[in-house]
């Protein structure tokens, strides 16, 4: 576990220099993808049990003085996705999270997903981290099948990275943030151009 928390530190350290102000991240998905899961094994490295989302959860999680970002948690039920886009503005990264072993559902993710990337309040070039969550579930789909089912080839104006994950374990979550922490930076330092 001291190992992946030192792995998890490192990866903050990508999102937010030494005494920087917080990267503001978007988590975004479908109801049920494990959103709320992850947000949580962030902040307190515990599995924390959730029951659907109705509105956000919002944490800033700070592994370290002076390292700190906030994660913007919003419910994914279809009813609430049409509230999305009222936090749109000022997102500097987005995690979108798939349930990896729901394949009804892929088509629907990816229309959302590109929806929400067309909104002009996501500018372009916010860097998108997809996890493909549930990787531990029998008959899940991999990273690549999920790439695929997403058309995240096609995904244009947005540097785009796929993990594949498991919440509770934090399997991939190191490695996601990680990559995200670096997308983030150079996205901050077009920005400031």
């Amino acid at each position: 576990m001291g190992l992946w928390f030192s792995k998890l530190t490192s990866a903050f350290s990508e999102l937010v220099g030494a005494g920087g102000p917080p990267s503001r991240i978007l988590m975004l998905g479908l109801d049920a993808a494990g959103k709320t899961t992850i947000l949580y094994k962030l902040k307190l490295n515990e599995v924390v049990s959730s029951i659907p989302t109705i509105g956000f959860n919002v944490e800033t999680v700070s592994p370290m003085p002076g390292l700190t970002f906030t994660v913007w948690d919003v419910g994914g039920q279809q009813k609430l996705r049409q509230l999305w886009r009222h936090y749109y503005q000022g997102t500097q990264g987005l995690i979108y999270v798939v349930d990896s072993g729901d394949k009804a559902r892929l088509y629907e993710s990816r229309d959302e997903l590109f929806g929400i990337l067309k909104n002009p309040e996501i500018t372009s070039k916010v860097p998108v981290v997809v996890l493909a969550n549930k990787q531990d579930l029998p008959g899940s789909l991999g990273p690549s099948d999920i790439a695929q089912a997403l058309n995240l080839h096609h995904l244009s104006g947005h540097p785009w990275h796929i993990q594949g994950t498991c919440a509770p374990n934090g399997e991939g979550i190191y490695e996601a943030v990680n990559v995200l922490g670096k997308m983030v930076r150079e996205y901050k330092k077009l920005g400031s151009r």
